[in-house]
């Protein structure tokens, strides 16, 4: 017989020594509604508008700290889900916290694993159950012990790892989601995130908590949620939901139904946007003043290199035409990718399934993502 695993949350954030820290302040107007700004973290300022490299098992596939800080990441993700699974978020607060454990000096936010226990179980009914006050899922390593995620212990797992924002326990609107059904979600969300402040404020942690905005595709929904979610007066708001992310165009609407209604002085975080370079400029313009996907070095894995020429923004690296190709991936770019290594040895390495590769062409990939921000912004 299966039995849900216990899990032992204990609360104890002297070991990261955080000062009392959190401001946003706007500043210039961009193109569109976009907007620059500092965010300040107990582990520096993050100059806004931003992207965040997805590091979601405390690493950034194939890349160092170095590395991270050479393309120019502010501020790296991790999730939630992942860590709790392993290995542990009581092991993480044991090992000083999660910027201890892997190294970077600088801020990172988990993500709650609310979209994670849903999306990794779609596939089997059997793996992810949502309940009233939470999810039961099975881990997606092995499909073992049941587990049982509150908002409660979603938030206290996330103030154990250490990061410097945590986000809210949330019901994940899935994409196309009828009416009934993103109700049904923005609803179960505003719940969790009352006990998710609950478990927050109790802890007397200095990180930063984030609510999320649902809704789906439908307006009145997502200002319903957006008059909510504002009403709590957190550090930073998000809108999330599997309409955002994918389509730069349609976060942008999603956006653009609550725009009017957001605080100036608390930062808009968009999750899950920049499949291409494009995407970054369409979110900035479209009001948000944070954003992150796992997309730059995914594709990069799978040879799909940013470049701004191509028709797609990216070059298949794997075809045969670039084998006596000597250009850099792309002539625009400063990454050390580009100034060192040409086209023919990137597609050599891809084709050997050499490890260097994977290495190479993330740094590439996520330099242009955070160029394409910089160079909106002004920052380059």
């Amino acid at each position: 017989m299966n039995h849900i695993s216990p899990v032992r949350v204990k609360l104890s954030f002297a070991d990261y020594n955080h000062p009392q820290m959190f401001t946003f302040t706007p500043h210039s107007r961009l193109p569109g509604f976009g907007r620059t700004g500092t965010l300040e973290t107990p582990h520096g300022v993050i100059h806004t508008p931003v992207f965040m490299p997805v590091g979601t098992n405390a690493t950034v596939k194939s890349l160092s700290r170095q590395d991270l800080t050479a393309v120019g990441a502010q501020i790296i993700l991790a999730n939630n889900y992942h860590l709790f699974l392993r290995p542990g978020a009581e092991n993480l607060r044991k090992l000083g916290g999660i910027h201890k454990f892997m190294n970077w000096p600088g801020p990172i936010l988990t993500d709650s694993g609310g979209f994670q226990v849903q999306s990794l179980s779609r596939e089997d009914v059997d793996l992810c159950r949502i309940k009233t006050n939470g999810v039961e899922f099975r881990s997606h390593l092995d499909g073992g012990a049941l587990h049982f995620f509150t908002p409660e212990l979603a938030t206290a797992s996330q103030i154990n790892i250490g990061a410097d924002i945590i986000m809210a326990f949330d019901d994940s609107t899935p994409a196309s989601a009828t009416r009934k059904r993103a109700k049904l979600a923005m609803d179960r969300t505003h719940r969790w995130l009352l006990a998710c402040i609950r478990t927050w404020k109790s802890s007397r942690t200095q990180q930063a908590l984030f609510g999320i905005i649902q809704g789906g595709d439908y307006p009145d929904l997502r200002r319903e949620s957006a008059e909510f979610v504002i009403s709590q007066d957190l550090p930073g708001i998000a809108i999330g939901g599997a309409s955002v992310g994918a389509d730069a165009a349609q976060t942008a609407e999603n956006i653009a139904m609550v725009r009017e209604m957001l605080p100036k002085n608390k930062p808009l975080y968009a999750m899950g946007v920049g499949v291409k370079p494009s995407d970054a400029i369409a979110v900035i313009k479209a009001g948000a003043d944070m954003f992150d996907c796992v997309a730059p070095t995914r594709l990069a894995r799978c040879g799909q290199l940013y470049n701004l020429d191509a028709k797609t923004e990216y070059i298949d690296i794997s075809k045969s035409g670039f084998a006596l190709d000597q250009h850099p991936i792309d002539a625009s770019c400063d990454c050390s990718t580009c100034a060192d290594y040409t086209r023919a040895y990137l597609h050599h390495l891809f084709k050997t399934r050499e490890l260097l590769y994977y290495r190479l062409a993330s740094i590439h990939n996520l330099r242009m993502m955070i160029k394409a921000v910089n160079s909106i912004s002004g920052s380059e």
